[in-house]
């Protein structure tokens, strides 16, 4: 098998918008496979990691809002780590908060002060260290910087309804776009280390973004979590490996894929001791074979005025790559939107139409069931 290792990289916070303007992030394309319909189950970063690790929505999995991370059902989903681990890789992921991603299945899981670290040589040690070990091994790299920026600069700082951060949203895109542009000077580094290693030809790497992050498009937003707007829940992935180079993908996929997709190219098995998943590969995709788009379903807790968000989910959205539904529990709405005529989300269409408003409405409340 030429493919031997595994490495993740996930770009907290990214927006995919940035990354497609990037010279940095599209020069990745050259090397894989670049899906820039990559859609999040939720808009915040635990959550969005457990879906992803797991191949499985977090209604299920038990990871649903920002407080389940320990509710994780690790007796019912396997992880990625622990298909790994069990088929001889080494396993280790570095992360800034244990409540990101589940420790089952790793022989190191190790936690960084994202207030004070360098990540480029951190993460370049981590490479060059596991590099030098006998036989595969799987690594998870969190990149932090962008959340830790916005945690400070945004969150820290305003609140959903702060008038003074939506009404500077070019004070807003140029703070973003600093702590994009810190993003892009990590990932040429990595970029680097990996070459030098020669590990883009011995590996199946997926570099990610778990969710986007808002510079002020919806009142009530200041940064992520609240609502299911595209900005925060349509992400980017690039998956590279030696199935495919130089290409791009607009079919719609979603982080639930990636789990299937690795297995299926190292021709390991998906446990059937365990709970089905519900992600399906993406290899057939691309193959350039016949492939169907499936429904990406989305759900969040928002806070509204309170200072924490809630326990249970109660904003949720179905997607296809032309319409989106989102359904507002919290204060009993629905939104549809026609995503490709009306790609920022301003014209709500519930009620105007039936035929595609009902199919997905019938999509959420099959998907929304525990």
């Amino acid at each position: 098998m030429k493919d031997t290792n595994v490495i993740l990289i996930c770009i907290d916070g990214g927006r995919v918008d940035r990354a497609k303007k990037s010279k940095t992030f599209q020069n990745l394309k050259t090397k894989g496979v670049f899906l820039p319909e990559t859609i999040t189950y939720a808009p915040y970063t635990n959550s969005a990691i457990h879906a992803l690790i797991s191949g499985s929505y977090g209604n299920r999995n038990g990871c649903f809002s920002y407080w389940h991370s320990s509710k994780f059902k690790k007796y019912q989903f396997k992880t990625l780590a622990k298909y790994l681990q069990e088929n001889n890789f080494y396993t280790y992921a570095d992360v800034h908060s244990e409540l990101v991603l589940s420790k089952i299945g790793f022989d190191e899981y190790h936690i960084f002060d994202e207030s004070n670290v360098n990540l480029i040589e951190r993460h370049q040690n981590i490479l060059n260290e596991l590099n030098e070990k006998d036989g595969n091994f799987f690594v998870y790299l969190h990149y932090s910087g962008i959340h830790t920026g916005i945690r400070d600069s945004v969150m820290k700082v305003y609140d959903n309804f702060s008038k003074d951060y939506f009404e500077n949203t070019e004070k807003n895109n140029e703070r973003y776009d600093k702590f994009f542009h810190q993003a892009e000077d990590y990932l040429e580094n990595i970029s680097k280390q990996l070459t030098k290693l020669n590990l883009w030809e011995n590996s199946i790497i997926v570099i990610f973004s778990d969710h986007g992050i808002s510079v002020g498009e919806k009142f009530g937003e200041r940064a992520y979590g609240a609502f299911c707007y595209d900005y925060t829940i349509k992400t980017f992935s690039y998956y590279i490996s030696n199935i495919a180079r130089n290409k791009e993908i607009i079919t719609q996929v979603r982080h639930i894929d990636i789990l299937p997709t690795i297995l299926e190219q190292l021709k390991i098995k998906i446990d059937s001791d365990f709970k089905s998943l519900d992600g399906i590969s993406l290899l057939p995709l691309i193959r350039g074979e016949l492939f169907e788009e499936k429904i990406a379903y989305t759900e969040t807790a928002n806070p509204l005025h309170e200072k924490s968000p809630p326990k249970e989910p109660n904003t949720k959205s179905v997607r296809t790559s032309k319409w989106k539904l989102i359904s507002n529990d919290y204060n009993n709405s629905m939104e549809l939107y026609n995503l490709e005529k009306d790609p920022h989300e301003l014209e709500n269409l519930i009620g105007k139409s039936f035929s595609i408003e009902t199919k997905l409405k019938q999509e959420l409340n099959e998907l929304q069931k525990r």
